[in-house]
């Protein structure tokens, strides 16, 4: 990349460094980081010594779960392929370092020309995949030069983005150092084609791929079972990726509507947050999930009285949100009135209206969900209660706006087909 990319680099190299004084996340990401080298060797040793066959990064735990339905393919498909997957942000290293054993998972260093070449040489992968909004100068350009084929799937693209501005010509150069870029929508097709990238192809986006495999698994919750089993006749509505701005939102019409419980998922959790929301919900009608675990590992019994006291059961760990939305009548996804909405589509395949705030136009299930009548978007607390109110009182209203959500998530499946066939070869 030419000289003022890099310049642009170094200083987010080192912002980030001064602002890891004050944050642990970020703190996180550099000691991983600093770590990569040593468990990049490794891994070399463990899975791949002639190098990896397949290297796949995600950006963070969503990214992830794009590019998981991809990774499982392989793993079935092709168990000869070593597999690195990297992320940038610990939300998605953390969570999912112990992935499987077959797979390598490293921190990505950050874009500058001596770290992506050292990340290379010790990768030696034969194959890179981003996903979605993975565009990094130094890493694709040196993967192009080395003629190690490149491709991004699940992407999109609007023509807001920089690669179709006039000044975005050194953005528009990166794209042309894809092999082959996989879009959710014909739009971003024809946005590319408008730049003369025409290697492109509509295959969708393998989330929905993900949330129906997930939706069929049924994973076995017996402490969400006790939960429910105490408020089998109450209307129970899952909050996912909750963030403070929402429950600003919602929580108020929670407290007002004692024949409903609820079962919230915060984006993310320490101890004073979850001792926060607590106070605001009510201590006596609340409970960690945590607790109730610990609670049933001691005593069914002892756990099932528990369960009949709270009417909130706050979910204190990873992993669980997306199987803990089929006890849910409706779903509330968190976000929206931060930077942008969560994954909505792991509560739509359970055939359940979804709800969220205002900020969901960078995602297209959104727009498409609300156009069809199985999603709702709600701007402040009054919108909620009104909304939450005839959810809970008109059954057939939710049942219709449930159904039109599991035809959507239905009619949009077949994204890690394409691509693997594709790329791999593999036929579906």
């Amino acid at each position: 990349m030419n000289a003022l990319y890099n310049a642009g680099m170094h200083l987010y190299t080192g912002a980030a460094h001064l602002a890891g004084a004050g944050s642990v996340k970020i703190r996180h990401m550099l000691a991983g980081q600093a770590e990569t080298p040593g468990r990049l060797a490794a891994l070399r040793d463990k899975l791949a010594p002639g190098g990896f066959d397949v290297w796949i990064h995600a950006a963070s735990l969503g990214e992830f779960e794009q590019s998981r339905p991809v990774i499982e393919a392989l793993l079935k498909n092709k168990p000869e392929l070593s597999i690195l997957l990297s992320f940038f942000s610990p939300s998605g290293y953390e969570v999912r370092h112990n992935f499987d054993p077959r797979v390598g998972v490293v921190y990505l260093p950050f874009d500058t020309p001596d770290k992506v070449s050292r990340f290379l040489d010790a990768a030696s992968p034969r194959m890179a995949i981003f996903v979605k909004y993975e565009f990094w100068g130094n890493y694709l350009t040196e993967l192009h030069k080395r003629h190690i084929p490149t491709y991004i799937i699940s992407s999109i693209f609007r023509s807001k983005q920089i690669f179709f501005r006039p000044w975005g010509g050194m953005f528009r150069k990166m794209l042309r150092c894809f092999d082959h870029i996989f879009v959710q929508d014909d739009r971003s097709r024809r946005l590319l084609s408008g730049i003369g990238i025409d290697n492109v192809t509509v295959a969708g986006d393998t989330r929905f791929d993900r949330v129906t495999a997930i939706c069929s698994k049924q994973r076995e919750m017996p402490e969400a079972d006790i939960f429910m089993a105490a408020h089998k006749d109450s209307f129970t509505m899952v909050f996912g990726s909750s963030w403070e701005k929402d429950e600003d939102v919602y929580m108020p019409v929670l407290r007002e509507h004692k024949d409903v419980c609820a079962i919230i998922a915060p984006h993310e959790f320490d101890s004073q947050r979850l001792e926060l929301m607590a106070k605001r919900l009510g201590k006596d009608e609340t409970m960690l999930y945590s607790e109730l675990s610990k609670l049933y590992s001691e005593s069914p019994d002892k756990a099932r009285e528990a369960a009949g006291r709270a009417r909130f059961l706050i979910v204190d760990c990873f992993g669980l949100l997306s199987s803990l939305y089929r006890y849910a009548d409706a779903a509330y996804i968190g976000g929206g009135f931060g930077t942008g909405i969560h994954n909505i589509n792991e509560a739509a395949v359970y055939g359940i209206p979804v709800v969220f705030g205002p900020n969901y136009s960078k995602f297209n299930e959104a727009t498409e969900l609300i156009a069809r009548g199985g999603a709702f978007s709600i701007s402040d607390s009054r919108q909620f209660g009104k909304l939450f109110g005839r959810l809970i009182s008109d059954g057939p209203f939710r049942t219709e706006a449930g159904r039109k959500s599991a035809t959507y998530i239905a009619s949009k499946v077949g994204a890690t087909a394409t691509i693997m066939k594709d790329i791999f070869k593999i036929e579906p």
